[in-house]
């Protein structure tokens, strides 16, 4: 379904359109659930290009799509990689939306989670 809409998204709109993008955003989710970590990044990858292009690296589609690497990262162990998607994220979310927000929150216990599974207790509990 998301490949079929993600087709006539394109068509209708471009390969650039917010709805493309959210399309091939989600795919990335979708790819990364069923394990299919390269597909998922290069989802990923292209929802960002597409998103910073469009609305700059600020914007909340934008920062979703870098946590969502982020998440992605940690789960093939790629933790210095993680790391920076998190604190991209995390810097983007505290300036946009402040410290309180749930995305702001979420992204606060996924680099808690981080730290956690690399032995960085100090890091993690703060």
């Amino acid at each position: 379904m998301y490949r079929r809409a993600l087709e006539g998204y394109e068509k209708a709109w471009g390969p650039e359109h917010r709805s493309t993008l959210g399309t091939v955003n989600n795919l990335g989710v979708l790819y990364k659930d069923q394990g299919n970590m390269a597909e998922a990044e290069a989802m990923f990858r292209r929802a960002l290009e597409g998103y910073e292009k469009a609305w700059g690296p600020e914007h909340p589609s934008t920062l979703n799509t870098v946590n969502n690497l982020g998440v992605l990262y940690k789960d093939q162990g790629k933790m210095a990689e993680a790391e920076a998607m998190y604190r991209r994220a995390l810097e983007g979310y505290e300036k946009a939306w402040g410290p309180e927000h749930p995305s702001t929150r979420d992204t606060v216990h996924d680099l808690g989670d981080l730290y956690k599974d690399q032995g960085k207790m100090a890091e993690a509990e703060a």
